[in-house]
């Protein structure tokens, strides 16, 4: 990991990423961090935006929370919720796959 003061800071954003090199490089202004530019690898931008959205990430957490007290949801209690309109399919149930009407 490298850092650099802003005020010493004298590259574009688009130097400082050519340059990053498979490491972060930390932005600091008066020895504390306030940005980061790190080097990406098989992602896209979707990824890139939801990784860093808090009310995404919030999202995932209250998940992750409610999967710890109260266990996995079974595929029969989602196609319950759903009303039904979710149907098996060789791959799998999707609720882009509403059942026949």
């Amino acid at each position: 990991m490298r850092t650099v003061e802003m005020d010493d800071a004298n590259q574009t954003p688009a130097e400082c990423a050519r340059g990053i090199d498979g490491e972060a490089l930390v932005v600091t202004e008066h020895g504390e961090p306030v940005a980061v530019l790190l080097p990406l690898a098989n992602t896209d931008l979707e990824t890139v935006s939801l990784s860093s959205n808090p009310r995404f990430l919030e999202l995932i957490e209250r998940s992750r929370l409610r999967l710890a007290t109260d266990g996995p949801v079974s595929p029969e209690e989602v196609r319950r919720q759903l009303g039904g309109r979710v149907t098996p399919t060789p791959e799998g149930p999707t609720p882009n796959n509403p059942a026949p009407t």
